[in-house]
């Protein structure tokens, strides 16, 4: 059989997806059937796997606050895939996107935590100096949100008897220190501590939570964290 393509996903000078697979892996869809809700699914690893998540066939909504990427998202992939606004600092954002998701398809099989913020901080900023302001910002993005999601993920589930997934991204900077602000760093342990625990509560209904601890990925949240910090000291970073 000839060889299928898969939409290509550039940065500048980077490319996250391969351009060319083969037609016996795309037709293996893995999701075929499935709901799932990706948050900060307009760029970077949200974007990333919102086109995976397409390929292998489930139903993708977009959740995100750049109503202009994500809807451009969106009309460049398949009817299937569409775009939902969502501040996840906001439980009522969050229980809308939950809600129109079950009254669109019926389910929800997937919750993808993936909205987050890097903040202001440089990584080399000293803890003498740290914003009490830029730590609640970062982690009612990046903790409070994946609450809410989880919250309202599992209650859908639940109530639906769906032995849904629950995701969440969290970060290499969540297992170890050093490696990025104290802000960011602190909100990737919450995320980690948090998925531990709500696994545990979880499994009974046969709802996996799980998260991913990426190290850096070339997104643009990182790639300008690392123009500011400098990151090679060139400058005075998902």
């Amino acid at each position: 059989m000839p060889a299928q393509f898969i939409p290509e996903i550039t940065f500048p000078g980077i490319q996250l997806l391969p351009k060319e697979t083969t037609s016996s892996i795309i037709s293996i869809k893995r999701l075929d059937g499935k709901v799932a809700i990706v948050t900060g699914g307009a760029r970077g690893i949200g974007e990333a796997t919102v086109r995976l998540f397409a390929i292998h066939g489930a139903k993708v909504i977009i959740a995100d606050v750049d109503d202009a990427l994500g809807i451009s998202l969106a009309n460049s992939l398949s009817p299937h895939v569409t775009y939902v606004h969502c501040d996840v600092t906001s439980e009522e954002h969050i229980q809308t996107l939950i809600n129109s998701t079950l009254s669109n398809y019926g389910k929800l099989d997937i919750l993808f935590n993936n909205a987050g913020v890097l903040g202001n901080q440089s990584k080399h900023k000293s803890i003498l100096h740290f914003d009490a302001d830029e730590f609640d910002q970062v982690m009612r993005v990046n903790v409070r949100g994946t609450a809410l999601g989880m919250k309202h993920a599992a209650r859908a589930m639940i109530a639906s008897r769906t032995a849904g997934c629950i995701i969440s991204t969290a970060s290499v900077a969540g297992v170890m220190g050093g490696l990025g602000p104290h802000s960011y760093t602190a909100s990737k342990h919450a995320i980690v501590g948090l998925t531990k625990n709500a696994a545990c509560e979880l499994g009974r209904y046969g709802i996996r939570v799980n998260c991913i601890s990426p190290f850096g990925v070339a997104t643009r949240m990182l790639v300008n964290a690392w123009r500011v910090d400098g990151m090679g000291r060139g400058g005075g970073g998902r």
